[in-house]
């Protein structure tokens, strides 16, 4: 029955993974909180930022399965439990293009700088590699944590590499190319660069990339090189690092163009010139790059000599040391992105809890027709990864329901247990039988390897060799093994596993880097200081540190929250119409998704401590908020779950509730995100009154100290005036010397006007001391004063004004005797009582013609005479037909009291008539 139950689950799922999926281009699939990605093998048009914003905010299932939907899922959860969580993408090839998008919107959506993106764009440069499935492919794993903090918004991050495919810079498999890098540099470098790095655009001139360089690939090197190189300034590499890189990439093309061979006994290098173009681009001396190449150091004792190379012994120490200058390059890129990206100085206490979302993209499980020493480490990592989501999403989660007393139906499944003990198992594991290999004294061979394997693993359930089936002539004797993985049945080739897990570089090499020039490289090689008779500790295995990191990796990823995304590859054609339903049935197998499914549908969605479900659920209920007065938290959750209706789809555990549908969760959700608006309204509402009322207190608080300090400095103002005006009336000049003192703000008008009222009093104390018979020629100065006040120098004030000038010229009697008798005739005739003014002045035309003339004015009429003929009368105007006077004719500069007005014309001022007594020029 379970197997019958078994094939119709996975036929339903295929046929859901095909039909509704793959063949209407939605390759996302949900399994819980799983998302099952279907390689398109093509581009498709849902990762914009319009689709970003539909699953911003949104719960896992309200819109269609998608990365997005994970990855919301991941954040949220992380912001409202303040829990770390992360995603592990595994499967098949395109987890870097997926742990790529997942990056995106984590960033994105929370509005970050660029420089944990652009990382992915340095990395896949000098991490990825075309291989025969894949132009883009990932040869390193990745695992980068986001920092968050109290707010949800990131504030850095760490990156960590494991096992980069080194190998791949010296030999590369047919149909594949070496690291981009290289490809990058030749394509997309300019002259300049190429010329100082004596490089040329040329790939077939240097036997590292030679093979890979005929191939077609779909990375645009050229272009990508410039996108790397922009890159690498966001993140904050200098110039001259940058240049650092490229040489060293230059230095390792012309590594593998050396050729060595043997004279006689000695070992030479036939093409020196390329000696001294490394020495030059690793910074050192070309005769200490050819001895490290040709000699090897070794102590004996006090004793030290130097060793010949054999040919053989000095090519695989030339292939040793561009690996490994490789290696150190990408580690040291790493460090020096976590460097710029880490968070620093950062204090929970102050700036509150940090939380980490991690994404790991790592190698997926391949079974090639040669498996070496770097896929049995792959294939390992997935294992572990594998024992992970079977620890975590099928024996945990079962194992917790029969702990918490829910009715549950087993449901079998693979542990992989078994075989992750095979592999990393102490004293009697692969990687420790290696490591054994490895330390014996004297020749040690692959084939001695593969022996002690078929002694100590023979009997092993999952082990097979030649050796142990002889009838199973796929396997070669004295070299390949099989390992039954929980994936499938993987052969693995011995050859090369002893030097690949002792992963030997001479100290001659490190010496050689350390004691370089170049600072960035002697950052490279730290333990180049070490003394050649310096005695230090075995350097673990190759195998052993990946074990290493594999484990903390798996550890690292239990402490968080899981959210997995596994990745099928429909078909090996790339074909983006072709559904290969054995290869899809196969790693649905192997990625436990069947098994999932099984769980997910006779499981629950989600559960929690009820203490912390009421924490975060009790205000939905009036019977839990503020406080319960239940008998105990599971009581308050039982009757929060009645009050909404929600009894028949929940279970009750002994600490925990266990929710069945996402549904339920969702209303819960919305009932929480809803009664938070009204608390948090009333606590604004609160917190309002309360900030108004302290700010009314305080308020009037100052305006009392005001008005108190207000009146101080009016009675001090008012007795200060008091005190300064007291003796005003005997002073000689009624106080006007004395100094108003500065008035308080509030007092400044008050002050303009008991100036007004003072100066008033002065004016009328002034005034009555003077003659009656004087004061209508004073009013008419006062109001010659205000009229021309701006406009003339002198006015005449300090003297008396006299009206009849001509006829009171004392120094002219013949002149003033004609115009008497001319007056008087006048005054006969035109009956005008008294005289009103009488100058000389000068008359200019329209043609600039001067002419003397004279004015006389009465109070009846204006005459124009001309003083040359007697002041015989021109002109005679009715006063009443006078409108003004011309100001320059009535004032004017006097030089002497008989002196001739001058009439400037282009000065006009209209003066008021009633201004006329007693003017003076």
């Amino acid at each position: 029955d379970n197997t019958n139950s078994d094939l119709l689950h996975m036929t339903n799922l295929l046929l859901r993974l095909s039909l509704d999926r793959f063949d209407k281009g939605r390759i996302y699939t949900f399994i819980g909180e799983v998302v099952v990605s279907v390689n398109p093998y093509k581009n498709l048009n849902i990762y914009g930022r319009d689709m970003i914003e539909q699953y911003k905010g949104r719960e896992l299932y309200e819109r269609p399965p998608h990365l997005f939907a994970i990855a919301d899922a991941a954040y949220k959860a992380m912001k409202r439990r303040s829990k770390d969580t992360c995603i592990v993408i595994s499967g098949k090839e395109h987890t870097t293009y997926t742990c790529a998008v997942f990056s995106s919107f984590l960033l994105i959506c929370t509005r970050v700088k660029n420089v944990l993106l652009k990382s992915n764009c340095v990395l896949e440069a000098f991490g990825n590699a075309k291989t025969n499935r894949n132009d883009n492919s990932s040869r390193f794993g990745k695992y980068m944590d986001i920092n968050f903090d109290f707010k949800g918004d990131p504030i850095g991050g760490h990156i960590n590499n494991y096992l980069l495919e080194k190998s791949r810079v010296i030999v590369q498999q047919p149909g594949e190319r070496s690291f981009h890098s290289f490809y990058q540099l030749l394509q997309g470098g300019s002259d300049q660069i190429l010329r100082s790095l004596h490089l040329q655009k040329n790939f077939s001139a240097y036997n590292y990339i030679r093979a890979g360089g005929q191939l077609k690939c779909s990375i645009n090197d050229g272009a990508e090189f410039k996108a790397v190189a922009d890159a690498m300034k966001v993140i904050g590499f200098k110039p001259e690092e940058v240049q650092t890189v490229y040489k060293i990439l230059a230095a390792i093309l012309h590594l593998g163009n050396l050729k060595f061979s043997v004279d006689g006994d000695t070992p030479v290098i036939e093409n020196g010139k390329v000696v001294s173009v490394i020495a030059d681009l690793l910074s050192t001396k070309s005769d200490m790059v050819e001895k490290a190449l040709l000699f090897r150091t070794v102590a004996t004792g006090r004793d030290v000599i130097d060793k010949q190379h054999t040919e053989q012994e000095a090519t695989y120490g030339r292939d040793a040391f561009a690996k490994a200058i490789y290696e150190r390059l990408f580690c040291w890129i790493v460090s020096h992105i976590n460097d710029i990206i880490e968070v620093k100085n950062y204090d929970t206490t102050i700036h509150g809890k940090n939380t980490v979302i991690g994404v790991l993209d790592i190698y997926g499980f391949e079974i090639f027709d040669n498996n070496s020493f770097e896929q049995f480490c792959i294939n390992y990592c997935n294992e572990k990864l594998q024992q992970l989501f079977i620890q975590l999403v099928l024996k945990q989660e079962q194992e917790e329901y029969q702990r918490e007393g829910i009715p549950w139906n087993h449901i079998d499944y693979f542990n992989n247990q078994i075989i992750v003990d095979l592999v990393e198992q102490q004293h009697k594991g692969i990687i420790a039988i290696l490591d054994d290999a490895c330390m014996n004294v004297g020749k040690v061979t692959d084939e001695m390897f593969l022996e002690a394997l078929n002694k100590k693993l023979g009997k092993h359930a999952h082990f097979s060799s030649r050796k142990l089936c002889a009838t199973d002539k796929i396997l070669e004797f004295d070299r390949d093994f099989r390992i039954k993985h929980y994936a499938g049945d993987v052969i693995y080739s011995v050859t090369g596993f002893i030097d690949k897990n002792k992963d030997t570089l001479f100290q001659d090499f490190k010496r050689l880097m350390y004691n370089s020039s170049n600072p960035v490289l002697k950052m490279m090689w730290p333990d180049g200081k070490l003394s050649i008779t310096e005695v230090t500790k075995r350097p673990l295995t190759a195998a052993t540190l990946f074990k290493n990191s594999m484990i903390a990796l798996v550890d690292n990823l239990a402490s968080k929250e899981p959210y997995y995304v596994r990745c099928i590859k429909p078909n090996e054609k790339k074909s983006s119409q072709l559904f290969d339903e054995e290869r899809c049935r196969h790693q649905v197998e192997y990625l436990g998704l069947l098994e999932n499914v099984r769980v997910r549908r006779a499981g629950f969605a989600y559960r929690q401590t009820y203490e912390k479900f009421l924490h975060r659920y009790k205000m939905v209920s009036e019977f839990t908020w503020p406080n319960h007065d239940l008998s105990s938290d599971k009581e308050a959750v039982k009757k929060l779950i009645e009050c909404c209706g929600f009894q028949h789809d929940v279970a009750y555990g002994k600490t925990k509730i266990f929710i069945r549908t996402p549904r339920t969760l969702f209303i819960l959700e919305d009932l929480y995100a809803k009664m938070l608006v009204r608390i948090v309204l009333f606590l604004q509402k609160v917190w309002r009154g309360t900030l108004a009322r302290l700010r009314y207190k305080r308020t009037r608080a100052a305006l009392t100290i005001i008005k108190y300090y207000r009146r101080y400095k009016v009675k001090s103002y008012i007795r200060e005036v008091t005190r300064r005006f007291h003796n005003v009336r005997s002073m000689r000049d009624y106080g006007k010397h004395v100094k108003w003192p500065s008035p308080p703000k509030v007092l400044c008008r008050f002050e303009e006007a008991l100036q007004a009222i003072y100066h008033r009093w002065r004016a009328n104390v002034l005034i009555k001391s003077i003659p009656p018979e004087d004061l209508p020629q004073l009013r008419a100065k006062v109001a010659a004063m205000e009229l021309l006040k701006g406009h003339r120098a002198d006015i005449g004030l300090q003297r008396a004004w006299e009206g009849n000038y001509i006829a009171s010229k004392p120094d002219n009697p013949q002149t003033t005797g004609s115009f008497i008798l001319i007056a008087n005739e006048l005054k006969r005739k035109d009956k005008y009582m008294n005289v009103l003014f009488s100058c000389h002045v000068r008359k200019v035309n329209r043609f600039n013609k001067v002419e003397d003339r004279a004015i006389f004015i009465t109070d009846r009429h204006l005459y124009k005479m001309d003083p040359m003929k007697q002041y015989k009368v021109m002109n005679t105007i009715p006063l009443y037909n006078v409108m003004s006077l011309l100001a320059d004719l009535l004032l004017y500069y006097k030089t002497s009291r008989a002196g001739w007005a001058t009439l400037a014309m282009s000065q006009l001022y209209r003066v008021p008539l009633n201004v006329r007594l007693g003017f003076h020029p």
